[in-house]
């Protein structure tokens, strides 16, 4: 505009100066008059030029579209010297060449094989310019949600596909700028090549008007395909929505029917704790009520999200047996769980006795679970002759039932066992008198129990056939090398055994020790011991026969 302003104050000048003095400009002057405006051209063109390099740096800010847009013409000027290439090997191959010649077609064969090599490079580039940049992402086939765990896929999926959207406008964004850039480039090389229609700056514009048509081709492409693909991502969201609207109500449901189920089973057991008294079985109940209930929750879960139970059958079919082998002592377990709780032979409280790799555990179980028993050794008979030691926690495989021999010493309510003391007398002694002691003592100190085990004999006698239900104290006289064994036996609390045994022994050695014609036999030996008379020395024989 500066230079407009300028040519006209120039025009006006010229226009009123004849006229007003009636004088002519001299030539000096019309030459001083176009010598400063062709300055004040250079001056506008030099900014433009000055402009464009700012622009240009702009422009390769752009790397990802300007690389796509110049590997495009390398593709093009590749193309190009190949079909020159073929002619001239075509024209050579039919004519009698010269040795130069078949040099030339020597190395234009290995040109067009490398450059061959080349367009197979860029094959993408081959039929149009940013066919790469204008594709949106690939939309992948997301499976239909069918369970919980699938809400968290199709939220990130869905998070996936907006960043692709975001992306793919962020290039159109750029490829806007862009075109802005080379707009204002095109206009400057317009008033470049007004200012200098003869300069060579009219090629430039036409390599810019060029790029420029193809970058606006370009970006009609992208704003479209850009509709298209966020209507796309808007039906697929509404999909995925909708699903995850959907489980989220079946999930609900199923809580809520989880959530009835669970205020049963907690009303069931206080049903259970108000009339079982007996700790033993409200243990045995509880556990029983807990394990029913977490099934049944399980079922639930599993039926509610497995469409196709007879696949899921036949799946397992075929991997139970490579199930069964790998895990066969798990199953044993859990096998044998369902045997010591629902056939009653072991429950909490029990005291047992079991052997394992030879040795003797008698303790109380203190839990059952799926896969073992738990067992708290205490002070018995067993620690005290054989293992001489207890307090330890026992934990034994519920496969046990199966390969090992479990005694109960307190099954079925029955609560006490028998147990016997031996004492040995001499030969000589009063064994009846022995044995009539040890009756009485036995049969004082047990009464108590007696009494009950014949109340509880008579209430398991419903369940098993019992020939002996004799449970008065019992003895027992055998001639043994070293004396008579007074063999006593007598029922205990099968939790107490060593209690009442010591309190019995000590009173038979007591009552034994009064008897004058009663004698504790034991291991002793006898040492005789014969004295000898010594002769006198020899000499003191000769002086006594002198």
């Amino acid at each position: 505009m500066k230079l407009l302003l300028l040519l006209l104050s120039f025009v006006v000048l010229f226009a009123q100066t004849p006229l007003e003095k009636g004088e002519k400009l001299s030539k000096a002057q019309l030459e001083l008059m176009e010598q400063e405006l062709q300055e004040e051209k250079n001056n506008k063109i030099e900014e433009h030029l000055k402009e464009i390099d700012r622009i240009e740096k702009e422009v390769s800010k752009e790397q990802v579209w300007m690389k796509s847009y110049a590997s495009y013409l390398t593709s093009l000027d590749v193309r190009e010297s190949l079909r020159d290439i073929k002619k001239r090997i075509d024209y050579l191959s039919k004519k009698t060449r010269s040795v130069s010649e078949n040099d030339e077609l020597s190395a234009l064969i290995s040109k067009e094989k490398i450059l061959a090599s080349q367009i197979e490079q860029l094959k993408e580039k081959d039929s149009a310019p940013f066919s790469k940049l204008l594709t949106p992402p690939n939309i992948e086939k997301i499976e239909p949600i069918s369970n919980p765990f699938d809400i968290f896929v199709g939220i990130s999926y869905i998070k996936t596909l907006n960043n692709d959207l975001a992306d793919y406008k962020k290039r159109k964004s750029n490829l806007t700028e862009l075109i802005k850039l080379l707009r204002k480039e095109r206009e400057l090389y317009k008033e470049i090549a007004l200012l200098n229609p003869k300069s060579s700056y009219i090629s430039d514009l036409e390599e810019v008007e060029k790029r420029l048509e193809r970058f606006e081709t370009a970006l009609d492409t992208i704003t479209v395909t850009a509709e298209v693909y966020e209507k796309r991502l808007e039906i697929i969201e509404l999909n995925i929505n909708k699903e995850i609207e959907e489980q989220i109500f079946k999930l609900m449901n199923i809580g809520i029917i989880i959530l009835v189920i669970f205020l049963i089973f907690v009303s069931l057991k206080m049903i259970v704790k108000k009339y079982i008294t007996d700790n033993e079985r409200f243990y045995m109940a509880n556990k029983i009520i807990n394990f029913v209930n977490v099934t049944l929750m399980l079922l639930i879960v599993f039926f509610s999200y497995i469409e196709n139970v007879s696949y899921l059958v036949t799946i397992l079919g075929f991997a139970s047996a490579g199930i069964a082998i790998a895990m066969k002592d798990w199953f044993m377990s859990i096998l044998g769980w369902l045997v010591i709780v629902f056939g009653g032979s072991i429950h909490v409280g029990d005291r047992i006795r079991i052997e394992m790799d030879g040795i003797e555990y008698v303790g109380d179980v203190m839990d059952i679970s799926l896969l073992r028993m738990t067992l708290f050794e205490d002070v018995t008979l067993t620690t005290y002759i054989r293992n001489r030691r207890a307090g330890r926690i026992i934990f034994v495989p519920n496969n046990f039932v199966f390969t090992r021999m479990i005694a109960n010493y307190s099954h079925s309510s029955l609560k006490t066992v028998w147990d016997g003391i031996d004492i040995v007398v001499t030969f000589e002694s009063n064994h009846k008198k022995a044995m009539y002691i040890c009756k009485e003592i036995t049969k004082k100190y047990s009464k108590g129990y007696t009494d009950i085990t014949r109340k509880q004999l008579n209430k398991i006698r419903n369940h098993y056939s019992l020939k002996n239900t004799n449970v008065e104290p019992r003895i027992f006289s055998f001639i043994e090398p070293h004396g008579v064994t007074i063999s006593s036996w007598y029922l205990t609390n099968a939790y107490a055994t060593l209690t009442l045994r010591s309190v019995i022994s000590t009173e038979i050695v007591d009552a034994f020790n009064k008897e004058e014609d009663i004698t504790i036999a034991y291991p002793t030996q006898r040492l005789h011991m014969q004295k000898e008379k010594t002769k006198p020395p020899f000499d003191v024989q000769e002086e006594l026969q002198s």
